[in-house]
């Protein structure tokens, strides 16, 4: 039975309103008990690891709810090992993994190999069934199936469904086994041969762009579907203000919807595409300034509910072409935290509301344990030493693609240890 204390960190837990200086005692996996940092650990007993964590951040471990992991199919791009140590190393215990691989997982075999990838990797992986089979938008998965195999959640991320009949069978479906429907609202008509946001920047740079109705008017639809049929709905990677005022009121109308944005989305602009940089394109584009307040606010007062980093591992040969050829999708999972660290330094989020996002926020929109520090609930914990530097070098990164826009920028903010069940998964001097 593993023993574990973490003394003297600053702890910071907004499911229990918790930010101070205390030592967490694990025993057997799971937090046993939390005290002020002045109690005494010199006497915790044979056996006892004790991890010293004065002047460091103590949260619980992140939760992403949107990754892609790319196995099976992708392996060139990343898999589910390297994909895992990627998100150990960015502080996160958990990872959703999305349904876009090759075969799509539409079925138990796919699902259940996806998991049996996953044993003794150092996060939990939990996979996200496909909506439709083949993601074609004809017709639906067998979502019991999929949920006994142990998918968590529905979605035929990268592909919207279309068909509003076919949506609406989906949510109903899906309800039936306490599974959200997570939608890609992308509008393919309105988006046309668009590759960033419509606006000047766009216009600038000669670029075709995509209006923000794209997102908009499947925003609309599928929460009035929510609404219609009293089921889960979950709006990925949020980008318009449109969006997120239609999230806000569909909420206070009592809809069943929740919500995600990205670190990229919370901190870039489109004029990140200023030089064609393909490590900024990505879907949904990177909208205006005036987009990126909305979001922001929208974390701010509860309409968003997390934080997930869309992480889209791509090779060099899909990245390095020319802007409108090039994959959509950035890297996340190692520089997610340090992203939104930056932020809390410049006032436009706090440390509390970030990592609310990150931990307790997705583990209460798909009902996952953990995301919290309780006793008795799952020691996944991360550990931060806020006041280090780093650079963000290519060849010092788990993901096997390196396509991030932070490149060679330095960040703030690194995951010193991460420990997942009373174990230390990720530990970086």
């Amino acid at each position: 039975m593993n023993r574990l204390v973490i003394k003297g960190g600053r702890v910071v837990d907004p499911a229990q309103n918790l930010d101070g200086f205390y030592n967490i005692y694990v025993m057997g996996g799971r937090v046993a008990s939390i005290k002020k940092a002045e109690a005494d650990t010199s006497e915790v007993g044979e056996g006892v690891d004790v991890v010293d964590a004065s002047g460091l951040l103590v949260v619980p471990g992140f939760i992403d709810a949107h990754v892609h992991l790319r196995e099976p199919g992708y392996e060139y791009k990343e898999d589910i090992e390297t994909g895992s140590k990627a998100a150990a190393a960015g502080g996160f215990t958990g990872v959703m993994c999305m349904a876009n691989t090759r075969p799509v997982n539409d079925n138990e075999s796919v699902t259940k190999f996806i998991l049996k990838r996953a044993e003794g990797q150092p996060v939990k992986v939990y996979p996200v069934g496909a909506v439709t089979q083949g993601q074609k938008g004809e017709k639906l998965t067998e979502m019991g199936e999929l949920r006994a195999a142990g998918c968590v959640a529905v979605s035929d991320d990268g592909v919207p469904v279309v068909d509003p009949g076919l949506m609406r069978r989906a949510l109903e479906y899906s309800n039936s086994f306490n599974m959200p429907v997570i939608t890609h609202a992308e509008d393919k008509c309105l988006v046309g041969q668009g590759s960033m946001n419509e606006g000047f920047v766009a216009t600038r740079l000669g670029l075709k762009g995509i209006p923000n109705a794209a997102e908009d008017t499947m925003v609309a639809r599928d929460i009035s579907l929510a609404e219609l049929t009293g089921c889960r709905l979950h709006v990925a990677h949020v980008s318009t203000r449109g969006a997120v005022e239609l999230i806000r009121a569909a909420k206070a109308r009592g809809v069943k919807v929740t919500a995600e944005a990205t670190p990229h989305h919370l901190a870039l602009t489109d004029e990140a595409v200023a030089g064609y940089s393909t490590n900024a394109k990505m879907n949904p584009p990177l909208r205006a300034r005036e987009d990126v307040e909305a979001l922001r606010a929208g974390l701010k007062d509860g309409t968003i509910d997390c934080i997930a980093t869309d992480h889209a591992p791509h090779a060099s040969i899909e990245k390095d072409v020319e802007f409108d050829k090039a994959a959509n999708g950035i890297i996340g999972l190692e520089t997610a935290f340090s992203v939104l660290y930056g932020l809390v330094e410049e006032g436009a989020l706090t440390l509390t509301e970030v990592v609310r996002a990150m931990s307790n926020g997705p583990a209460r929109a798909f009902k996952l344990e953990g995301g919290r520090l309780s006793v008795g609930t799952p020691a996944d914990i991360a550990i931060f030493d806020l006041e280090k530097k780093w650079i963000v070098e290519p060849g010092k990164l788990k993901s096997k693609s390196k396509n991030s826009p932070w490149l060679g920028k330095e960040l703030k903010g690194v995951c010193v240890k991460t420990i997942k069940g009373g174990a230390i998964v990720h530990s970086r001097g």
